[in-house]
């Protein structure tokens, strides 16, 4: 965020000369001078939201950029920037300062998200405003490839990568083109999605997250045991191979089973990929070691095999379990699934809805 808020300054400071209220930036209907305010008013809010816990709605305030003492005069464009700086580091501070597992409003998708998803979306608008107004001003401005990176992998989970991040995430925000894709014309991101259980929270893994994941890195949590179980591993590489193809769907994905009373990791659950063409998507997890006998792979079965019954046009979810692995054939029957078939070593199961 910071690094971002930096990058903006130095880029527009060179410009605050110029008119920006009678020049409108780059493809927006706004002025330069409005899309600096939009930029500041949306940094204090997402750091009144995480900062204020906000769970049903905005936080109630707004900012306006002021330069006299009797607020009568408007801030100059140094002024503007200024405001930039110290919004920005107020969402920094709000975002290093709180916990892990806290989660407040954002409207969509989820209607939530945590403090790295609110500094993406920071990131986010410092990075496209910045490159509306560069475009206004008739000047050059590309972030460091690592910033656009960020925000792709943490709240565009769906945008297959291009030749380069913010190529890419210009592209995607309907700012540019690519070879080989079409124009996009209307865009939103997406935050994880985030299921709750009696006693866990099922966190919706980012691309981010998978890459860390599938490198025998901890993926942003603590994990029961000190690290997360082969089979999470596995499956973290398969949706990072999800993403790079351009087929990664955050709610067919991973979830991360997380103690809530702890915050602390006991394994992984997730979807093959999206239902079929007969409303059939398949499910898989696995625990670690340390967490296993607490019956939370039941739970969490239960949890995620219902959310998926209710979307439109799923009708079964189903389950394969080895023949010798008696514990996990009981997890699913206690889940409420029924055995179907039996062929190669393998038990397969359904739950209908």
């Amino acid at each position: 965020m910071e690094e971002a808020v930096a990058d903006c300054v130095a880029a527009l400071g060179a410009v605050t000369d110029r008119d920006w209220t009678g020049v409108r930036a780059g493809r927006l209907e706004w002025s330069c001078r409005e899309t600096a305010a939009h930029i500041a008013s949306d940094l204090i809010a997402y750091a009144g939201q995480i900062a204020g816990r906000a769970q049903d709605a905005y936080v109630p305030f707004e900012i306006t950029l002021e330069g006299s003492e009797d607020g009568l005069d408007p801030a100059d464009n140094a002024g503007a920037l200024q405001v930039i700086t110290t919004t920005g580091a107020l969402l920094a501070a709000a975002v290093r300062t709180t916990p892990r597992a806290v989660r407040a409003f954002h409207p969509y998708p989820f209607r939530h998200a945590n403090r790295e998803g609110f500094a993406a979306m920071g990131v986010a608008e410092v990075l496209l405003h910045t490159h509306d107004i560069a475009e206004g001003m008739g000047i050059g401005y590309e972030p460091p490839a690592e910033l656009a990176s960020f925000v792709l992998t943490r709240i565009f989970p769906r945008v297959k990568p291009g030749p380069t991040p913010w190529r890419t995430l210009l592209w995607a925000t309907g700012r540019g083109e690519l070879p080989g894709r079409e124009p996009v014309t209307a865009w939103r991101w997406s935050n994880n999605p985030v299921l709750r259980s009696e006693r866990l929270t099922l966190e919706g893994v980012t691309p981010a997250t998978a890459a860390d994941l599938s490198l025998a890195g901890d993926g942003g949590h603590e994990w029961v045991g000190g690290a997360a179980a082969d089979g999470t591993r596995e499956g973290a590489g398969i949706m990072v191979k999800q993403y790079e193809e351009g087929v990664f769907h955050p709610e067919w994905g991973m979830y991360v089973l997380v103690r809530r009373d702890d915050d602390r990791a006991v394994g992984a659950m997730g979807f093959h990929g999206v239902p079929d063409g007969d409303g059939r998507v398949e499910i898989g997890y696995d625990l670690v070691v340390g967490a296993r006998g607490h019956g939370y792979a039941t739970e969490a079965l239960r949890t995620l095999s219902r959310w998926a019954l209710e979307q439109d046009g799923v009708r079964t979810v189903a389950a394969v379990v080895d023949q010798e692995n008696v514990p996990s054939q009981k997890v699913v029957t206690r889940a409420g699934f029924t055995e179907v078939s039996r062929q190669e070593g393998q038990i397969s199961y359904e739950l209908r809805g």
